[in-house]
């Protein structure tokens, strides 16, 4: 394919939006079944609605598709997270909704999981890029969090990285295990049943985990 010869979207620029969206969510799919090695661009197009010639128009490779995809997710979570994390009111209440919002939002985009798991296994540039942009960010967000909460007395006295550590875990781990957890017997990860059951275990965990007064503060 003659890459210079492709010529940019003629509609208008909603219409564009919208094709740049079906191609990000069509290669979100594709990438956590096959991997960037396996996914084809034939498959992503068809799965978008969309010819082949607008990918390398948008994303100009597949690589650049792949990590388009990546980061258009931790973009949107990061926002989100930061708002959360940043808002007034007790850090107790505050790490309950940031909580329930990593859960839901991981939950609504089950490629996720997958996703990450590939990334993790990868060297080079993006990785470390997607680390210093949005993982360094929301880390350091939550960590300030849980110092706030160990200081007003709302959390027992804890290591920080580790508290850190164990809540992102507590949530992620669920959904990078589905997959064995159903070839070992156990239901649909993502039902709405099970999805609400592990929210509120992790909620439960969390407060009698970390909180000084386990019977404060709803989700």
């Amino acid at each position: 394919m003659n890459r210079s010869a492709i010529q940019g979207p003629a509609g208008p620029p909603s219409r564009n939006k919208e094709t740049r969206a079906a191609i990000l969510a069509a290669a979100g799919g594709i990438f956590a079944k096959s991997g960037l090695a396996g996914a084809r661009t034939d498959a992503i197009a068809a799965a978008a609605g969309a010819n082949k010639a607008m990918l390398y128009y948008y994303f100009k490779s597949k690589e650049g598709l792949y990590e388009a995809v990546v980061e258009d997710y931790f973009c949107e979570f990061n926002r989100r997270a930061l708002e959360v994390l940043g808002a007034p009111g007790s850090a107790r209440a505050v790490l309950l909704r940031y909580v329930s919002l990593h859960l839901d939002f991981v939950a609504a985009r089950h490629q996720s999981a997958p996703l990450f798991q590939q990334l993790a296994m990868t060297r080079g540039n993006f990785l470390e890029r997607l680390i210093h942009r949005y993982f360094a960010a929301r880390g350091q967000a939550l960590g300030k969090l849980i110092e706030r909460g160990m200081r007003s007395g709302e959390f027992r006295r804890v290591d920080r990285f580790h508290a850190t550590m164990s809540i992102v875990s507590l949530i992620v781990f669920y959904f990078s295990a589905a997959r064995v957890l159903k070839l070992m017997g156990h239901p649909n990860a993502y039902s709405k049943a099970n999805l609400k059951r592990r929210k509120q275990e992790v909620l439960d965990f969390i407060r009698h985990g970390l909180f000084t007064d386990s019977k404060v503060c709803p989700p």
